[in-house]
């Protein structure tokens, strides 16, 4: 048997996704950027998708950039919104479990001059979290300056799935007049993702993360906030992303977020206790095995676990040889020999995070994948730690606390 607990790191195009897609990789292949009529079928798809990712967020169509996926939308926003800043002396505020596509992207602009494109001269302030991967708003406030001229904090955590308090951030960057990004990759399809109501300027979503293909995302864009395109060549995307659409991908991720706008109560409601379940398994059946993140507030689909004396990687391998498919960490990262920067921001040691798998569940996720999965995770974290020379010395038998 086979168990994907994996769709933090991907998730499989829905079947009416696929449908939904199939003919403009076919007899529909117009330009969305022709006039005749083949073009126009083409920007009629498009149009449509717009709608759907717009509904999805609770935002006007004319909101939505279509990008290459949840990378680029960041890299826009942030990018976008800095180029477009008045200030002389920018500043942007950020936290320490934001994902590497924002906190790489703010640490381009450090330093003096010009590199890749990149004009520097940027200071970045990056804001600590709890032990439950949360950040204190008021830390954000206490971080601003006259000079900042974007904050940028996730929705949900792609590790962990902790909940930011994303609307008492917004209203913090509203006061401020301060631009305000959110990345909510990991949050669309999975919580209610109403923009406005978050206060978001701008806002992050990608395609692969809802049962859409991979290569297409999408960033929301509040009308009359000043951006700054990342490209040149062409007036595509209301000038905001130059490029020929990606009319398939496009819409799939308008199809893809319908269905989720459709099924989100209905996909939290079935998935979140198979979740809990799962996770009240392992914590009662291999001793000293911790959860990682708020697990108050969090994501339905996603629990962090730290396995004491067992090498994460070590367990992923084991683990995907019984047919077992989890992760270590952000998909984006994985060959890294650094532990999880989420992790250590959460105040785990570097042994006990580099001991830790994230399981994410999805629409596809059924009982007797969880079922097998307790049956399968204890045996092989039992193993993997009596092979271990730093394993913890425990006299509990599997099962025990």
């Amino acid at each position: 048997m086979r168990a994907y607990l994996d769709y933090n790191a991907t998730t499989p195009v829905d079947p009416a996704v696929l449908d939904a897609m199939l003919p403009y990789l076919g007899e529909n292949f117009g330009n969305a950027g022709s006039v005749h009529s083949a073009g126009q079928r083409a920007r009629a798809a498009v149009d449509d998708a717009r709608e759907s990712v717009a509904a999805l967020l609770s935002a006007k169509p004319s909101e939505i950039v279509f990008t290459s996926g949840g990378t680029e939308a960041d890299n826009l926003a942030i990018c976008g919104t800095i180029a477009a800043a008045a200030q002389p002396r920018k500043h942007i505020v950020t936290t320490a479990v934001e994902h590497h596509a924002v906190l790489q992207t703010c640490e381009a602009f450090i330093g003096e001059g010009v590199d890749k494109g990149i004009e520097k001269g940027t200071d970045v302030t990056v804001i600590p979290v709890d032990s439950t991967g949360v950040v204190d708003p008021e830390a954000i406030r206490r971080a601003l300056r006259p000079e900042t001229a974007l904050i940028s904090v996730m929705l949900a955590n792609n590790e962990c799935g902790a909940i930011q308090p994303i609307e008492e951030i917004g209203r913090i960057a509203a006061e401020a007049k301060i631009r305000f990004h959110c990345d909510a990759v990991q949050a669309a399809g999975k919580i209610p993702v109403d923009a406005r109501r978050l206060g978001a300027d701008l806002l992050s979503i990608s395609a692969h993360k809802i049962y859409g293909p991979k290569g297409v995302g999408a960033l929301y864009v509040r009308s009359s906030t000043p951006l700054v395109p990342l490209f040149r060549g062409g007036h595509a995307e209301r000038d905001r992303r130059p490029g020929t659409e990606n009319v398939p991908g496009i819409v799939g991720l308008g199809k893809a977020a319908e269905l989720a706008r459709l099924r989100l109560a209905e996909d939290a409601a079935r998935i979140a206790p198979l979740r809990d379940r799962l996770e009240s398994a392992l914590l009662e059946r291999i001793p000293g095995v911790r959860v990682n993140g708020d697990t108050a507030r969090r994501v339905p689909n996603t629990s962090n676990l730290t396995f004491p004396g067992a090498g994460g990687e070590a367990l992923l391998i084991s683990l995907d040889l019984q047919g077992i498919a989890c992760s270590t960490g952000a998909a984006c990262s994985s060959g890294s020999t650094e532990p999880s920067h989420v992790l250590l921001a959460l105040g785990l040691s570097h042994d006990a995070a580099r001991s830790s798998l994230r399981f994410s569940l999805g629409r596809q996720t059924t009982p007797e994948e969880i079922d097998y999965a307790i049956a399968v995770v204890p045996g092989v974290a039992e193993r993997i730690r009596a092979l271990s020379p730093r394993a913890p010395q425990s006299t509990a038998p599997v099962g025990a606390r």
